[in-house]
């Protein structure tokens, strides 16, 4: 494969990215307010940086259909209407995404999220004793599997999650309804597309699962229905937007690696993502599929550093690969085959070549990496101007990693989840440092990186940054994850 990195891709909805680098979710902003809402001054900070620098796509954090399936409690929310005055805060962010400099226009993809049964105590949007929906009531934690159950382990899901209720008939068609009127606020709103979030074990994937759907009706797990309820909203979403509109899918892999090694990698389990993927191309209405991986019991997702990092990265290289070759020998029209988005594990500037040149992704998903590094596509392109070619690139990282984040919680129980937390904690502060930078100066340079914040730390500073004069709920609400993650979040 001749490509590099800068040569632009066409979708199948005709649209064109202008390179192949992607900012995508790898945490979310933590940003709104308590409850959930609109995208503000905080948000367009943030986003002005990455503006600035040429991305090809640039996704946002979840933004959530359900305001009573928060996850973190600052998510941002589609609004229950969307009148001119809902839709301003969505247009200036999508205005701010589009506003590069020298003629670069990246795509603004919002990405849609329902949080299901992952969806937290006291700061999920719910009252404390109301349960969130699910497709079964099958709570986080219960069906890890393993013969030695962590005590600890099953005390921080006790605490943080409950028994979800299951979902009826009609709560699966208002789920439905609430992704479309999140198309349409994007739409509306001026973004180029949307991203339907069916991994990380959020509500679409919990339907996929069947650790976490047991249900007996047409939205079983069974091979013919567990991507009967994705199908239908993205064919729903298709219905009421122009074909130019930009549809992609998030969808798992790691799931189906054993114990985090890609040496006991379940076939059944691979055999079975392909078959989604597969079926997901032939819809002819999905322009990329983002390969990603895990859940809140099993958070591959936020693995930063180390072997498990590692895994990750080859897993995901070879996972990817595979699809690419499947879905170019499928029959359906090459035109209409969805582009592969490859994400976890690109953390230098040789891995993005040589993912390309060797058939792994058409698009390079770049998370924390964006965080460490806005600017990246800039710094790239000076590369490549200064070397005339990719593959001189040294195998050097974009940026250093906080490796503290990790060792600030070595002495704290072994709780995945909650080490996982402090990880995130660090890089959102980090983006909420870009965005303060960037409200007080609009062409400041971002803050220097602090290596010397620990992950405990920053996990306080990112709870301690609100409205004390909030309802007493959310201060309980607060305090319960801050005690409960501080003996969890390893």
């Amino acid at each position: 494969m001749d490509c590099n990195i800068f040569d632009p891709v066409e979708l199948p909805c005709g649209r064109t990215v202008e390179n192949r680098l992607v900012k995508v979710v790898a945490m979310y902003e933590h940003m709104s307010n308590f409850s959930g809402g609109s995208p503000n001054e905080f948000h367009y900070g943030l986003y002005s940086e990455w503006a600035k620098h040429g991305w090809g796509m640039v996704l946002t954090g979840n933004v959530q259909v359900s305001p009573q399936h928060l996850t973190l409690g600052r998510d941002i929310v589609v609004p229950a209407t969307l009148n001119a005055e809902d839709l301003k805060p969505f247009e200036r962010l999508a205005e701010v995404i589009h506003g590069g400099v020298d003629g670069a226009r990246s795509l603004a993809i919002m990405q849609l999220s329902h949080a299901g049964r992952q969806s937290a105590r006291f700061i999920g949007g719910r009252s404390p004793f109301v349960a969130p929906l699910a497709p079964s009531p099958v709570r986080v934690g219960a069906g890890n599997p393993g013969a030695v159950r962590d005590v600890i382990a099953d005390f921080v899901f006790h605490t943080l999650f409950q028994a979800p209720t299951e979902m009826t008939t009609q709560d699966i068609l208002h789920v439905q309804s609430s992704f479309v009127r999140g198309s349409l606020l994007a739409y509306e709103s001026g973004f180029d597309g949307v991203q339907v979030h069916a991994a990380h074990g959020y509500l679409l994937a919990q339907f996929m699962n069947p650790k976490s759907n047991i249900r007996n009706d047409e939205y079983s797990a069974a091979p013919e229905n567990n991507i009967r309820m994705l199908h239908e909203i993205v064919e729903a979403i298709r219905k009421v937007v122009p074909t130019t509109f930009i549809i992609g899918i998030k969808i798992n892999s790691a799931d189906y690696v054993a114990s985090g090694s890609t040496e006991e990698v379940s076939q059944q389990g691979e055999q079975c993502i392909l078959d989604h993927i597969r079926t997901i191309s032939s819809w002819g209405i999905i322009d990329f599929i983002e390969i990603s991986g895990g859940d809140y019991e099993k958070p591959d997702f936020m693995a930063s550093v180390g072997s498990q990092q590692s895994e990750r990265q080859a897993f995901f290289a070879q996972f990817s690969q595979t699809v690419m070759k499947d879905l170019h020998r499928s029959p359906t029209p090459f035109s209409s085959i969805p582009l592969v988005l490859l994400t976890g594990g690109l953390r230098s500037h040789s891995h993005l070549q040589t993912a390309l040149v060797s058939g792994h992704a058409d698009l390079l998903g770049i998370g924390r990496g964006a965080v460490l590094c806005p600017d990246l596509p800039k710094i790239l392109r000076s590369q490549l101007h200064n070397s005339k070619s990719p593959s001189t690139w040294a195998d050097r990282p974009f940026a250093h990693e906080p490796a503290a984040v990790l060792g600030a919680s070595k002495w704290l129980p072994n709780v995945k989840l909650v080490g996982a937390g402090f990880g995130s904690a660090w890089y959102i502060i980090r983006m909420r440092d870009i965005a303060v930078s960037q409200i007080k100066n609009p062409g400041a340079e971002p803050p220097p990186l602090d290596y010397d914040q620990g992950g405990l730390f920053a996990f306080f500073k990112m709870w301690a940054w609100f409205d004390f004069g909030r309802a007493t709920v959310w201060i309980l609400g607060i305090s319960t994850a801050l005690v409960v993650g501080f003996f969890c979040y390893h």
